[in-house]
């Protein structure tokens, strides 16, 4: 009888067993998708590329803070320049190496799969190009040396480390190329870009645009290369309005939300202040962005807290209602900044047209514009001796660097890098700075746990891995 109920028992056991014939099949995530179609990936890194370029969680994006647009209210770390402690560093790695070009690179590999039509696919490949373009750009000029040719391999855990110049030249040469290859009379992604919906005309000011940011951030760097590569993207035609402004549409409900107002109304942090850096700046200039940048204060006007000091966070102005919104859209490449670069390239003697006052006067007046000011309202702001071109203090670097601070108000990695360039506005030292003003991230953590002697060989070419040393575009 014993004998019998164990082979009883056991029957269950060898008939779960003899059905099933592939014991692989355990280890598949039967709530994951097997197969991902090439348009849903490129949609997921558009979505990530922008959620992340917006973001202000304090463990990814601290560039408004490094800048002083913003300071921290208790926690004070991020404003005194302190990258490690939260491995900042890593998280802007890993959203761009992983979260985003890998999802760029595996929609390249299935577009002649999903797309049958050639022209449709060389659309589809040419767009995700102008992308990966754009992402490589922020690591690169963020960074310095990355695993570039290398990168991006599963079969390679550990990449060398590139030239940053020598992968910033191939990146214009990637761009042209992709620029090249769009065609308005064929088929595209549509709406599964979730920046143009698909439109080519758009597609091809949008990377002309890109192109001219590019050939501008080295202008210092070389000046040869930067003169032909502004010259003949403004002769393919750029923004010309704010229509044109390469923006992610928000939506006013979870889950594609304004990443801000994540950070700030649905979790209810209250972690910002403005910082007395701008709202200084903006009062003595009598902007009139100062009441569509920020909130008012606790005596109903406007005031900014010490950089890197303990805010009371009732006490100071705040991000503006309107931007912590959760419908406002995320902001990667916009007309105002475009023409502050047309008005650079004119003092630099480059042959973009018009004049270096025209080119600045449509900058201001496009961001303000789109803040929700009026003409007038920029026609009175440049007519101030302070403001205006031919009368304000300093060099064109001084003007257009000032302006352009404050243009880039919620694009804090963008105003990084350019703050980097220009090297105006003069930023104050915050409360207890861990370091001078990062010109640079150091490498993640990560890259040197795991790659140990390709970073190691890059810190080394590049002046070492600290916060201080120079970019090679940063000359000044």
């Amino acid at each position: 009888m014993k004998k019998l109920s164990i082979i009883i028992l056991s029957l269950p056991l060898l008939l779960t067993v003899s059905c099933r014939r592939n014991l692989t099949d355990i280890n598949v995530d039967p709530k994951k998708a097997g197969i991902v179609p090439s348009n849903s990936l490129f949609t997921n890194a558009e979505r990530v590329l922008v959620n992340t370029t917006t973001s202000s969680n304090v463990n990814l994006n601290i560039y408004r803070l490094i800048v002083q647009y913003w300071t921290e209210t208790t926690y004070t770390d991020e404003s005194n320049y302190d990258l490690n402690t939260r491995s900042i560093p890593r998280g802007i790695w890993n959203a761009m190496y992983r979260d985003v070009l890998e999802d760029f690179e595996r929609a390249k590999t299935l577009i002649p799969t999903d797309v049958l039509d050639p022209k449709a696919q060389a659309n589809d490949l040419a767009m995700t190009e102008i992308m990966e373009v754009y992402t490589w750009y922020y690591l690169v000029t963020t960074y310095g040396n990355i695993p570039y040719s290398q990168a991006l391999d599963i079969n390679n855990p550990f990449p060398a480390y590139d030239d940053a110049a020598t992968i910033y030249n191939d990146l214009l040469a990637r761009l042209d190329a992709a620029i090249g290859k769009l065609d308005a009379n064929a088929s595209n992604w549509g709406s599964a870009d979730v920046i143009y919906g698909g439109d080519i005309p758009s597609w091809k000011k949008f990377a002309n645009s890109l192109k001219l940011k590019m050939g501008m951030t080295i202008a210092d760097a070389n000046v040869t290369k930067a003169k032909s590569t502004v010259e003949s993207a403004a002769a393919a035609g750029v923004f010309t309005s704010n229509a044109d402004n390469a923006v992610y549409d928000y939506t006013a409900n979870p889950p594609n939300t304004n990443p801000v107002w994540v950070d700030l109304v649905q979790s209810g942090r209250k972690d910002f202040v403005t910082t007395n850096t701008f709202v200084n700046q903006l009062t003595t200039l009598n902007d009139p962005r100062l009441s569509l940048f920020l909130t008012q204060d606790a005596n109903s006007t406007y005031s900014g807290g010490k950089p890197g000091a303990s805010n009371n966070y009732a006490t100071f102005s705040k991000p503006a209602v309107k931007l912590t919104s959760p419908d406002f859209p995320g902001d990667i490449l916009d007309y105002s900044e475009v023409e502050f670069l047309l008005a650079e390239a004119v003092e630099r003697g480059f042959n973009v047209g018009g004049t270096a006052q025209t080119h600045y006067n449509n900058a201001v007046t496009a961001s303000i514009k789109y803040w929700g000011g009026s003409d007038a309202d920029a026609v009175a702001y440049l007519a101030q001796p302070s403001v205006n071109y031919t009368t304000a203090t300093g060099t064109y670097k001084q003007k257009i660097g000032m302006q352009k601070w404050i243009a880039l108000y919620n694009r804090g990695w963008d105003a990084w890098i350019e703050w980097r360039r220009l090297d105006y506005p003069a930023l104050p030292a915050p409360d207890a700075p861990l370091t001078a003003t990062p010109v640079r991230y150091t490498y993640s953590v990560d890259e040197q746990n795991v790659n140990f002697d390709n970073y190691t060989a890059a810190a080394s070419a590049i002046g070492g891995d600290k916060v201080t040393t120079k970019l090679w575009f940063d000359k000044f």
